[in-house]
Formats: structure tokens, sequence, C-alpha cells
């Protein structure tokens, strides 16, 4: 069953405002960001696209909270990312974010179950069976959930990492590359997946990608060129994905 928002509900789940980020010094000073402003909204899937080098996979890690900004604001929900130290960022990071990387990130001595809720027992808490079990569902890993990583293919590996990503219930799912080192059929079930967990689970998910398939999965495609914003598109296709990375010399 999907989830309907009404005008009231839109809501967005991050900011960033005047994000600038700035790498280097005097001469070989390098501008990855450049006084970029957008909303995430909740319960929306975009993915961030745009030539190499212009500063897709920093904005995703200055949102994440995985490096800072030079100046200008990251804000998720209503908090200034900024403003917490390092303990309360690690907080943030495990209670009220997820995280899938194109380098999977598993626990190789602990069993795909173990991995799937390690975030849960990090910050003392226990999962909600019913909910570990829909995920787990979701993923089609039920028959593999005693298994450890080096037992499992790719593409299992990273449906791993994707219910780890959902099973605390984060406000926001930040993917990076997610199907970067996976083969088209394994990227197919996980685009999938990100696409039912923000559909019937209303999840927002943010993603970088170079793939103009997996992009089309996502509900806007945001463009980014020297650090920028230059482009937004609604309903994309991966045809119309790639006339406008074109336009942007990729």
């Amino acid at each position: 069953m999907s989830i309907t928002k009404s005008p009231s509900d839109i809501r967005a789940a991050a900011r960033v405002v005047g994000a600038t980020k700035l790498y280097g010094r005097g001469d070989s000073t390098v501008r990855a960001l450049d006084n970029v402003s957008f909303e995430f909204t909740a319960g929306v899937f975009t993915a961030i696209m745009g030539p190499s080098g212009s500063g897709k996979s920093t904005l995703l890690h200055c949102l994440a909270g995985l490096d800072t900004l030079t100046s200008g604001q990251v804000l998720i929900g209503d908090t200034d990312v900024a403003k917490l130290s390092d303990g309360d960022l690690t907080v943030l990071r495990r209670n009220r974010l997820g995280f899938i990387f194109q380098t999977y990130n598993l626990v190789p001595t602990l069993t795909a179950e173990e991995n799937i809720v390690l975030p849960l027992r990090l910050g003392g808490r226990k999962a909600d069976p019913a909910w570990l079990a829909q995920v787990v569902a979701a993923v089609g890993l039920a028959n593999r959930l005693g298994h450890t990583p080096a037992e499992l293919s790719g593409g299992q590996q990273q449906r791993v990492a994707a219910a780890r990503a959902l099973i605390t219930r984060p406000e926001i799912v930040f993917a990076d590359e997610p199907t970067g080192a996976l083969d088209s059929h394994s990227s197919t079930e996980l685009l999938r997946f990100l696409r039912q967990a923000v559909d019937e689970y209303g999840q927002t998910i943010v993603m970088v990608t170079h793939d103009a398939v997996a992009a089309s999965y996502a509900d806007r495609v945001l463009f980014l060129r020297d650090g920028r914003i230059v482009a937004e598109m609604t309903e994309p296709t991966a045809e119309r994905i790639l006339d406008a990375m074109k336009g942007l010399g990729e």
C-alpha cells in the first residue's frame, strides 16, 4: 500500500542553505560546492547527478555529516548539523540517518542478520521483530540471514547493506553510487527495493549516481556542474536524463 502525502504533510527531511565547500588554499583552492541551497522533501527519492568533479558526492557527504562545509548550513529536520558535538553527530548518524555505499561496509565476522541490526545494537536497542521481518522480506534475504558476507554474492551483500540502512527507520537514507559495483540484475533488484521503500514505507532517499537508469527510479533528479545546481528534473526517464547530461558536457 502506497503512502500518499497531503500538502500539509510535505516537509523538508534535509536542507542545505548557502552550502559552500572549499578544498586547498590560495591558487590551488577548489570550490567543490558554490553557495548551494536546496530542500530535500520527506518521502521523496532524489537522485544527484553531474559530471566528474561537479560536487555531487561532496554535497551528499556534507548532508550526511561525513564532511563539513566551509560556510553555510546543513539541517536534518530542524537540527543544524554544524552545531552538534562529535558525540551528538555520531548519535544522529546512527539513529536518524541510513547509509548505503558502493562498498558494502559489512562486518565480515557477523551474519547477514547481525549486520542488519548492528546500528540498533550499537545504540543499545533491540530490533522490532515485525519490522525486521518486513525489511528482510523486502530485500529477499529471508533464507540468507545466517550467512556471513563471504558466503553472499555482491548483490546480496548490497541488499544486506540496504536493509541495515532501513532498520532504524531513519529520517533519510543517503546512497552514494550504491549500484556502482553491481551487475545489471543486482542493480535492478536494489533499485526496486529503494523505490519500494519510498512508495510503501514513506522513506526519504538521496542518491548520488552516474547511471541514468539508476536515476530514473527517482522522483526527481538534481544536476550539478562546477559545484552548483544547474537543473532539476521531475518524472525522469533514462532518455531524458542522458539528454540532460549531454548538455552538461558528460
